[in-house]
This record gives structure tokens, C-alpha cells and sequence, in this order.
């Protein structure tokens, strides 16, 4: 098997995308017989830069690095023109303009995204159905159950929408620091109890609602990693003096502040997923896993998927600091309990390792390349209806909020299939 990946950002990045994508690159790209990143760099140290993030040969998109949208633009418009194009077996992407593109000039596609499209934006729906639906449109990868009932929803074949979730590098969590050691090294005393949170500090994470229970718990250091300088969330904390702001740390320094946690934090709130739809399932999750600490999250459909409350974390219902504050509670006031749930949590991390979500790529790639393409179900006139009325309630809530993103529809339920691939 021969793939070309591509991908349209800097590869010299710290986004949660580059990282899934990269990293799950690199490890099924080991799987294959040939592997190249087709990716927007300049020649030179820029392409050695990307070689080494990625670990596969660079091929150089003939594309500039700005303004954004002509970059993707050329990325999808270059890519056929390109001699890797048509050696490989398949182009795997997580760029919608690419996976036209590709369609468009003959080469099979696997798509591997995180995003709800369908209920995000709806007007979407029916060129989706088409997409995806192609022929040569040979699957479709959610990293959530949550996304994949979306894609059904339009009737898509369940064998063409598939669930394999991230992943983490066990790398990371080989040196295992005590918790005393680990707040030591951050400089906090060891007997202070600290309430832990790693990825980006800004506004659509749902920190508010850490912030607010940092105000009812000032006993309990809250301690917020990632911070890319003065925002909404470091404005709100200025006066919380038992919040603590902390910049983004490389995987190396950010371990101490891990393992410094009594609680790793994914906080319990609806817009990160219904407003700005920029997080589904995110990443934190399984590193959170594999750490062996406490988790405290939130009762949302994606994280659910993963954490079970009072098995491996502590599920709080959202949106409520005061639900926070007991979850907080809760594991500090019990440390047996926040013991047994952190235990759980890392006996659960072992099936979600970035190697074993390449070998079910892997697997899955070649079990699609070698089965016929499944039927889609035709469209009448109810999901034609149905598409207009989303549609138009997707256009009335951009013209009053001016906000891309349609806050999610109730879930359709999860119909019966053995297409999640589960750990």
C-alpha cells in the first residue's frame, strides 16, 4: 500500500490537528510500503523541519504559506499535478477541498476528521452526501461516536463512516514522577491541592467555569497550562489569586505539571462542542488516561463516549460551578475513590495508543480497498425537506450572531453497527 498524505498547515506547529494528523501519519505510514507528506513548505530547513515532525518524505505543495484560504486553495488545486499523486494507492486527508480534488482527478480518498460537518453547517449536507458517498470515497474517520451518527444521519453506509478514536505516545508517561516531586518542580507546596488543566487557555474551552470555582474553592490551586498571552481567560484570573496561569510547555516540561495534579481537569462545560464547535473528544482525554491521575470532566455525549463516571473519572453534569465544586470535592475528600478511578483510567489508556489506532487504519484501509463500495441510501423528498429547514436555521443563526457553527441538534441515537472500532 502507497499513501500520500497532505496536509495544508505548518507543520512547525503546536495545534491539536497537526498532532493527530502528523503522529498518525508517521506510525501507519511504518505500516506501508510507500508513505510521503504532501505539505506547504519552502524548500530547505523549512522541508527538513517537516521531515522530522513527520517522518516521512516531504513533498513540497506549490502553494504560499499566506493568506490561509489561498494556501488550501492551491494545496487541493496542485496536488493531481504532482508525481506522488499518481503513485499512490490513496490520498488521506482531512481537508474537504482536497478530498474533492482528488475524486475529481481519479484517486481514491480516506478522510480522517473530527468535525460534525453535517450539523455544524448545514448547508453542507448534500454536497457531504455526494462526497462521501463517491465510489472512490473509500472511508470516512471520525475520531467520536458523536461525529460518525452525524455523517449516518444522511445516509451514509455505515461501513463508509467508521469511529477510531486518538491516541496518545507512551513515551511520555515512562518516567513516572510522585505527585510531591512533580509540585516541587512547578514550585507548589506538596501539601497544596491542585486542580490541574493542559491545552489552550482562551475562551472557547470553557475555563470560565474553572475560574468561577477557583472563587468558591480558594483553598485548591488551579492551575491553568497553555496560555499564548493576554486573553479573556487571563484578564478573568488576574484577580483569582488561587489561579495560576502557566504558558505553553513542550511534552517534556508539561509531564511535571501532570503529574503535579490531584485532578486533571477537562472542564465540565457545552461550548467547547455547541457553540464554537472546535473541540470534540479532545485530545487530553486519552494522555489524561494514561497518566494515572484523577479525572474530572463533564456529562457531554463526546466525552462520554470515553469516560465513564465513577469508573475511570468523575463526571460532572455541565455548566454549573457549583456541580464543579462538588466533583472537586468529591475526589479530594476521598482519596480511595480518586485512587481507583485514576487506576481504571490507566488500564483503559493501553487500547488507545497512537501505534494501535494506525494498525485499525491500517486494517481498515485494506478492508475497504478490497470490498465493493456500499450503497447509499437515495435522498426523497423528506431529506431533501429536512436539508432546507436546517439550512435555513444555519442561515438565520449566522445573520444574528455572525458565528459559522449551529449549535447541535438533539442526537439522533446511536444505531446498532459493529462499525465503531473500539480498543
Amino acid at each position: 500500500m502507497r499513501i500520500l498524505f497532505t496536509f495544508e498547515n505548518s507543520l512547525a506547529s503546536t495545534e491539536a490537528d497537526a498532532e493527530v494528523f502528523t503522529t498518525t501519519a508517521r506510525y501507519l505510514a511504518a505500516l506501508t510500503e510507500r508513505s510521503w507528506m504532501h505539505v506547504p513548505v519552502a524548500e530547505g530547513d523549512a522541508a527538513i523541519v517537516a521531515e522530522r515532525v513527520s517522518g516521512l518524505t516531504v513533498v513540497p505543495a506549490h502553494a504560499p504559506a499566506r493568506p490561509a484560504a489561498l494556501r488550501h486553495f492551491l494545496c487541493g488545486l496542485t496536488l493531481p499535478f504532482r508525481a506522488e499523486f499518481k503513485q499512490a494507492d490513496l490520498v488521506y486527508t482531512r481537508n474537504l477541498w482536497v478530498a474533492w480534488m482528488a475524486l475529481l482527478f481519479g484517486q481514491r480518498v480516506a478522510f480522517d476528521h473530527y468535525r460534525p460537518w453535517p450539523d455544524q453547517i448545514p448547508p453542507l449536507q448534500y454536497w457531504l452526501y455526494r462526497l462521501v458517498g463517491h465510489r472512490r470515497f473509500i472511508v470516512k474517520i471520525c475520531h467520536s461516536e458523536y461525529t460518525r451518527r452525524k455523517y449516518l444521519a444522511l445516509g451514509l453506509p455505515e461501513d463508509k463512516v467508521r469511529c477510531i478514536r486518538n491516541g496518545f505516545e507512551p513515551a511520555r508517561f515512562q518516567a513516572r514522577i510522585p505527585v510531591a516531586e512533580a509540585k516541587r518542580r512547578i514550585g507548589v507546596e506538596p501539601d497544596r491541592k491542585t486542580v490541574v488543566y493542559t491545552g489552550r487557555v482562551n475562551h472557547k474551552k470553557g475555563l470560565a467555569l474553572a475560574i468561577e470555582a477557583a472563587r468558591l474553592r480558594p483553598d485548591v490551586l488551579f492551575i491553568l497550562v497553555g496560555s499564548y498571552g493576554e486573553g479573556p481567560i487571563e484578564v478573568m484570573a488576574r484577580d483569582v489569586p488561587n489561579v495560576r496561569i502557566v504558558p505553553y510547555q513542550t511534552a517534556d516540561a508539561l509531564a511535571d505539571y501532570i503529574y503535579a495534579a490531584d485532578i486533571l481537569l477537562i472542564p465540565p462545560s457545552r461550548l467547547p462542542l455547541a457553540e464554537f464547535g472546535s473541540t470534540v473528544l479532545p485530545l487530553k482525554v486519552f494522555f489524561y488516561l494514561a497518566s494515572g491521575r484523577p479525572i474530572l470532566a463533564g456529562q457531554t455525549p463526546d466525552v462520554a463516549e470515553v469516560l465513564r463516571h465513577d469508573e475511570n473519572a468523575y463526571l460532572c453534569p455541565p455548566d454549573s460551578p457549583a456541580e464543579l465544586v462538588a466533583g472537586i470535592d468529591a475526589l479530594l475528600t476521598d482519596p480511595a475513590r480518586a485512587h481507583r478511578l485514576a487506576e481504571a483510567a490507566l488500564s483503559d489508556s493501553q487500547g488507545y495508543t497512537w501505534a494501535a489506532r494506525a494498525a485499525r487504519i491500517h486494517a481498515l484501509i485494506q478492508e475497504r480497498l478490497t470490498t465493493p463500495a456500499p450503497a447509499r441510501r437515495p435522498w426523497g423528498k423528506a431529506e431533501f425537506r429536512a436539508w432546507f429547514g436546517q439550512s435555513r436555521d444555519w442561515l438565520r443563526h449566522l445573520l444574528r450572531t455572525r458565528a459559522l457553527v449551529l449549535p447541535p441538534r438533539p442526537d439522533p441515537g446511536t444505531p446498532p453497527s459493529a462499525a465503531v472500532d473500539r480498543p
